[in-house]
Protein backbone atom coordinates (compact mmCIF):
# COMPACT_ATOMS: atom_id res chain seq x y z
CA UNK A 1 0.00 0.00 0.00
CA UNK A 2 1.34 3.24 -0.67
CA UNK A 3 2.03 5.62 2.03
CA UNK A 4 0.84 8.57 0.35
CA UNK A 5 -2.77 6.98 -0.32
CA UNK A 6 -5.35 8.18 2.45
CA UNK A 7 -8.24 6.68 0.63
CA UNK A 8 -9.38 3.09 1.33
CA UNK A 9 -12.26 0.69 0.37
CA UNK A 10 -12.53 -2.21 2.77
CA UNK A 11 -14.39 -5.23 1.29
CA UNK A 12 -16.31 -8.46 2.72
CA UNK A 13 -17.61 -10.50 0.05
CA UNK A 14 -19.94 -13.64 1.55
CA UNK A 15 -22.34 -16.17 0.20
CA UNK A 16 -24.66 -17.44 2.49
CA UNK A 17 -26.61 -20.54 1.71
CA UNK A 18 -29.49 -19.70 0.20
CA UNK A 19 -27.41 -17.71 -2.98
CA UNK A 20 -27.24 -14.68 -1.67
CA UNK A 21 -23.90 -12.51 -2.18
CA UNK A 22 -23.11 -9.60 0.34
CA UNK A 23 -20.09 -7.40 -0.31
CA UNK A 24 -19.96 -4.93 2.45
CA UNK A 25 -17.85 -1.75 2.15
CA UNK A 26 -16.20 0.40 4.21
CA UNK A 27 -13.88 3.49 3.47
CA UNK A 28 -14.08 5.53 0.16
CA UNK A 29 -15.46 4.75 -3.76
CA UNK A 30 -13.39 6.68 -5.64
CA UNK A 31 -11.41 6.47 -8.78
CA UNK A 32 -8.68 4.83 -6.46
CA UNK A 33 -10.84 1.89 -5.31
CA UNK A 34 -13.89 2.08 -7.58
CA UNK A 35 -12.14 -0.88 -9.41
CA UNK A 36 -11.03 -2.94 -6.12
CA UNK A 37 -15.75 -3.12 -6.13
CA UNK A 38 -16.12 -3.83 -9.37
CA UNK A 39 -14.08 -6.74 -9.37
CA UNK A 40 -15.24 -8.25 -6.13
CA UNK A 41 -19.13 -7.89 -7.73
CA UNK A 42 -18.07 -9.16 -11.24
CA UNK A 43 -16.59 -11.77 -9.10
CA UNK A 44 -19.67 -12.54 -7.38
CA UNK A 45 -21.84 -12.21 -10.29
CA UNK A 46 -19.20 -14.41 -13.20
CA UNK A 47 -19.67 -17.53 -10.34
CA UNK A 48 -21.09 -20.74 -11.56
CA UNK A 49 -24.09 -20.44 -10.76
CA UNK A 50 -24.46 -16.70 -10.15
CA UNK A 51 -25.94 -15.18 -6.81
CA UNK A 52 -29.80 -15.18 -6.39
CA UNK A 53 -29.27 -10.93 -5.37
CA UNK A 54 -26.37 -9.02 -4.88
CA UNK A 55 -26.56 -7.03 -1.76
CA UNK A 56 -24.00 -4.24 -1.30
CA UNK A 57 -24.14 -3.07 2.27
CA UNK A 58 -22.89 0.64 2.32
CA UNK A 59 -23.17 1.59 6.02
CA UNK A 60 -19.55 1.86 6.06
CA UNK A 61 -19.18 4.05 3.13
CA UNK A 62 -17.87 7.61 4.05
CA UNK A 63 -17.35 8.97 0.52
CA UNK A 64 -18.40 8.33 -3.17
CA UNK A 65 -17.35 10.89 -5.96
CA UNK A 66 -18.15 10.05 -10.20
CA UNK A 67 -15.99 7.17 -10.38
CA UNK A 68 -17.30 5.76 -7.53
CA UNK A 69 -20.72 6.07 -9.29
CA UNK A 70 -19.90 4.80 -12.20
CA UNK A 71 -18.74 1.30 -10.69
CA UNK A 72 -21.57 1.07 -9.40
CA UNK A 73 -23.96 1.32 -12.56
CA UNK A 74 -21.14 -1.12 -14.21
CA UNK A 75 -22.21 -3.52 -10.93
CA UNK A 76 -25.92 -2.88 -12.39
CA UNK A 77 -25.22 -3.35 -15.38
CA UNK A 78 -23.74 -6.83 -15.31
CA UNK A 79 -26.60 -7.75 -12.28
CA UNK A 80 -28.94 -7.42 -15.04
CA UNK A 81 -26.96 -9.82 -17.60
CA UNK A 82 -27.09 -12.19 -15.05
CA UNK A 83 -30.25 -11.99 -13.82
CA UNK A 84 -29.21 -11.09 -10.51
CA UNK A 85 -31.26 -8.36 -8.43
CA UNK A 86 -28.82 -5.86 -7.17
CA UNK A 87 -29.73 -3.97 -4.02
CA UNK A 88 -27.67 -0.78 -2.12
CA UNK A 89 -28.63 -1.71 1.33
CA UNK A 90 -28.10 0.40 4.33
CA UNK A 91 -27.45 3.72 2.06
CA UNK A 92 -25.46 7.10 4.00
CA UNK A 93 -26.88 10.11 3.27
CA UNK A 94 -24.44 10.50 0.59
CA UNK A 95 -24.89 8.15 -1.28
CA UNK A 96 -29.01 9.16 -1.78
CA UNK A 97 -28.03 12.54 -2.45
CA UNK A 98 -25.50 11.67 -5.00
CA UNK A 99 -28.25 8.99 -6.66
CA UNK A 100 -30.94 11.63 -6.37
CA UNK A 101 -28.91 14.27 -8.02
CA UNK A 102 -27.37 12.20 -10.79
CA UNK A 103 -31.00 11.08 -11.19
CA UNK A 104 -29.66 7.15 -11.06
CA UNK A 105 -31.34 6.77 -7.47
CA UNK A 106 -34.65 4.63 -9.66
CA UNK A 107 -31.85 2.40 -11.11
CA UNK A 108 -31.19 1.52 -7.09
CA UNK A 109 -35.10 1.75 -5.73
CA UNK A 110 -36.36 -0.95 -3.66
CA UNK A 111 -39.87 -2.31 -4.28
CA UNK A 112 -40.79 -0.70 -1.38
CA UNK A 113 -39.66 2.99 -2.69
CA UNK A 114 -40.65 2.15 -6.34
CA UNK A 115 -43.97 1.41 -4.93
CA UNK A 116 -44.23 4.80 -3.01
CA UNK A 117 -42.76 6.58 -6.14
CA UNK A 118 -45.67 5.48 -7.64
CA UNK A 119 -48.15 5.81 -5.24
CA UNK A 120 -47.16 9.61 -4.90
CA UNK A 121 -46.68 9.95 -8.78
CA UNK A 122 -50.14 8.77 -9.36
CA UNK A 123 -51.40 11.06 -6.42
CA UNK A 124 -50.07 13.89 -7.98
CA UNK A 125 -51.30 12.79 -11.39
CA UNK A 126 -54.77 12.15 -10.18
CA UNK A 127 -55.02 15.99 -8.40
CA UNK A 128 -53.52 17.74 -10.74
CA UNK A 129 -55.55 20.14 -12.97
CA UNK A 130 -56.85 18.83 -16.92
CA UNK A 131 -55.17 20.94 -19.37
CA UNK A 132 -57.56 23.52 -21.07
CA UNK A 133 -59.33 22.28 -24.38
CA UNK A 134 -57.36 22.75 -27.58
CA UNK A 135 -59.14 24.84 -29.98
Amino acid sequence: MNADRYDYLDLVTTVDGSGVARIRLGGELDWETADDLTAAARSCLTADPPPRRLRLDCAGLTLCDSLGLAALLMIHRKAGETGTPLHLDNRPPLLDRLLELTGTAYLFATAEEAGGRMAAAEQAAATRPAPPPSS
